[in-house]
């Protein structure tokens, strides 16, 4: 289960339970709407109480990251897994965007809403 908040450029997600494809394709109809008339996305992703995924949620993420490389500015990422650390990392490989893992909601909530230009 996902809730999804959603402003202006920022979608945030909390997951909790097991990530499922059904979860991430809400996840991708909003990023679509947001991008198409916003342009790129930051993107905060809560990933504390998940308790797992689903393989074709690896997949899927594994296409859309490739699909929208260009379309994400930063990626702040919630977790205090070592695996989650990893996949993130993963991840930078196809976007363009900043991606960086936090251990502390507060510093990346932080960095996700510091203004572009004072980041670069």
């Amino acid at each position: 289960m996902i809730t999804i908040d959603q402003s202006e450029q920022r979608i945030s997600i909390a997951v909790f339970g097991e990530f499922t494809l059904a979860d991430y394709r809400e996840f991708e109809e909003i990023f679509n709407y947001t991008h198409r008339f916003k342009g790129p996305v930051d993107l905060f992703i809560d990933l504390r109480e998940m308790a797992g995924f689903t393989v074709d949620v690896a997949w899927e993420d594994i296409k859309f990251s490739r699909q929208h490389s260009k379309d994400f500015r930063r990626i702040a990422v919630l977790t205090e897994s070592e695996w989650l650390t990893w996949s993130a990392w993963v991840t930078q490989l196809f976007v363009d965007g900043q991606v960086l893992v936090f251990n502390d909601e507060a510093e990346a909530l932080a960095w996700i809403e510091t203004p572009t230009e004072s980041i670069e």
